[in-house]
C-alpha cells in the first residue's frame, strides 16, 4: 500500500513510525525516570531502620524527605532552560550522573544537618529531570498522542515501586551488617548506582530530536516534523514571557501542587502506613507496598489510552482523582487490618498517579516552543514544593498525634480539591480556563 492511493495505508505507516519512535525513546526514558522516583523516595524505606539508627525522630525524616523539593524548586526552570538550548541527549545524562553519586553519598549520612544537605543537593541534581521529558516528548508527539505516551513514561513510577519495593525490603532485610554496612546504608548503593550507569548510556543512545534521529529516513522525519506542526498550529503561547502572564499557568501550578501533595503522600509514607497495619517483617512490607503500585500501573495505562481515544482530558483526570481522594480516606477508616489497608491504598495509587499523568496533557495543549521548556518546569517546581510540605506535615502529625491520620485526611481532601479546580477550570470562560 502507499501513501497516494490508500488512506488507510498512510494510517498505518504512521502508526508503524510512531511505534518505531516509542519503541526507541520510551523504554530509555522510562529507565531513567523509574531510577530517579527510586533515589527520590527510597527514603521511605531506609527510614524504616535509619531513624533507630541515626536517632531521627519522625519530624526530622519529614522535613529531611521534604527539603529535597527546595532544592529540585530552585534550579528547576534553569535546568529546563539549559536543556532547551544544549539538547536533552547531554543535559539528561547530566541530571543521571550527578544525581546517582549524591544518592551513594547518602551512607555517610551521621546527622540530621548532613541528612538536610545531601536530600537538598539530591533536588537540585535530579531538577529539570521529569519536566526536561514531558518537554522532550512534546518535540516528539503531537497532542493528540501524548495522553498515552506520557502515561507510558509515567508507568516508571508505579512499576519503579513493584520493584523497589521488594528490592528494598530483601536488600535491607539480608544486607544488613554486610561490610560493616546497614541495610539503610546499601540500600542507597543499589540503587544510586545504575543512574549512574543509565546516564552515561544516555549519552550515546538518546537522540535529541526528530532531525537528528539517524534511524529515521529523511520522509519519515518529515511526516512527523509535519503532524506536530499540525497539532502546534492551534496554541496560543510560545514564549517563556507570554506563558507566566497566561492564567492557565498558574491554575495548572495550584492543581499540580494539590495532587503532588497525594503523590509523595503515598510515595514517602505508604510503607509507614502498611507497617501501622501490622505488618513487620520487612520483606512483607515490601511485598504489600508493590500491589497498590501494581495496580496503579494497569489502570493509568487504560485511563491514558481512553482520554486519547475519546479526545478528552478533564473527565479522564478528575474522576481518577476524586477516587484517589476516596482511597486515601478509606484507608484511616479501614486501619487495623492489612488486607483492608492494601485495598484502599491501591485505590488511592491509581487514582493520584493517574491524575497527575494525565495532568501533564493539559498544559502542553497550549505551550509550544520555549514557552513549553519554561512553563513545564515552572509547573512541575511549584507543584513539586508539595513534595516537601507533604511528608514533612505528615511526620509532624504522626509525632504530634501518634498516627498518619489526620496527614492522610489533608491529603486526601487536597487531592479532591485539585479534582473539582480541573472541572471548575474547564467550565468557565475566563481567558485561563483549562480546555
Amino acid at each position: 500500500m502507499t501513501e497516494t492511493n490508500d488512506a488507510s495505508g498512510e494510517q498505518n505507516t504512521l502508526e508503524e513510525i510512531y511505534s518505531r519512535v516509542t519503541c526507541r525513546l520510551i523504554p530509555l526514558l522510562m529507565s531513567g525516570y523509574m531510577v530517579a522516583y527510586a533515589n527520590r523516595v527510597n527514603v521511605g524505606f531506609a527510614k524504616l531502620q535509619m531513624l533507630d539508627d541515626l536517632g531521627f525522630n519522625d519530624a526530622v525524616y519529614g522535613l529531611g524527605a521534604g527539603v529535597f523539593f527546595i532544592g529540585y524548586f530552585l534550579f528547576e526552570v534553569p535546568s529546563n532552560l539549559i536543556l532547551n538550548r544544549v539538547g536533552a541527549r547531554r543535559w539528561l545524562a547530566r541530571i543521571m550522573i550527578s544525581w546517582g553519586i549524591l544518592s551513594g553519598a547518602m551512607i555517610f549520612v551521621r546527622s540530621s544537618s548532613m541528612f538536610y544537605v545531601l536530600r537538598f543537593l539530591l533536588g537540585a541534581a535530579e531538577a529539570g529531570f521529569f519536566p526536561g521529558v514531558i518537554f522532550y516528548l512534546t518535540q516528539w508527539y503531537p497532542a493528540a498522542r501524548r495522553g498515552r505516551v506520557i502515561s507510558l513514561f509515567m508507568a516508571s513510577v508505579p512499576i519503579c515501586n513493584v520493584v523497589g519495593s521488594l528490592v528494598a525490603g530483601v536488600v535491607m532485610k539480608c544486607m544488613n551488617g554486610t561490610s560493616g554496612l546497614a541495610g539503610w546504608q546499601w540500600l542507597f548503593i543499589v540503587e544510586g548506582t545504575p543512574a549512574i550507569l543509565l546516564g552515561i548510556g544516555l549519552l550515546f543512545l538518546l537522540t535529541n530530536d526528530i532531525q537528528s534521529a539517524s534511524w529515521l529516513t529523511e520522509v519519515e522525519k518529515a511526516r512527523l516534523v509535519a503532524k506536530l506542526q499540525r497539532g502546534d498550529s492551534g496554541k496560543q503561547v510560545s514564549s517563556f514571557v507570554t506563558a507566566v502572564q497566561d492564567g492557565r499557568l498558574w491554575h495548572g501550578c495550584v492543581v499540580y501542587f494539590l495532587l503532588v501533595l497525594g503523590l509523595y503522600g503515598i510515595g514517602f509514607w505508604l510503607p509507614t502506613i502498611i507497617v501501622d497495619s501490622g505488618v513487620l517483617n520487612l520483606s512483607h512490607v515490601g511485598m504489600l507496598t508493590a500491589i497498590p503500585y501494581a495496580v496503579a500501573t494497569i489502570g493509568m495505562l487504560a485511563v491514558g489510552a481512553s482520554a486519547d481515544i475519546r479526545r478528552e482530558r478533564v473527565w479522564h483526570l478528575a474522576v481518577p482523582a476524586a477516587l484517589g481522594s476516596l482511597g486515601l480516606a478509606c484507608s484511616v477508616w479501614v486501619s487495623g487490618g492489612a488486607a483492608a489497608t492494601v485495598v484502599a491504598l491501591s485505590l488511592a495509587t491509581f487514582g493520584v498517579i493517574t491524575a497527575v499523568a494525565l495532568f501533564w496533557s493539559l498544559p502542553t495543549t497550549y505551550l509550544t516552543a520555549s514557552a513549553a521548556a519554561g512553563g513545564i518546569a515552572v509547573i512541575n517546581s511549584f507543584g513539586n514544593l508539595a513534595g516537601f510540605l507533604g511528608p514533612y506535615l505528615m511526620g509532624w502529625m504522626k509525632d504530634r498525634n501518634g498516627s498518619t491520620d489526620s496527614g492522610v485526611y489533608i491529603i486526601a481532601s487536597a487531592v479532591l480539591l485539585a479534582a473539582a479546580l480541573v472541572v471548575a477550570g474547564s467550565t468557565s470562560s475566563r481567558p485561563g480556563k483549562v480546555v
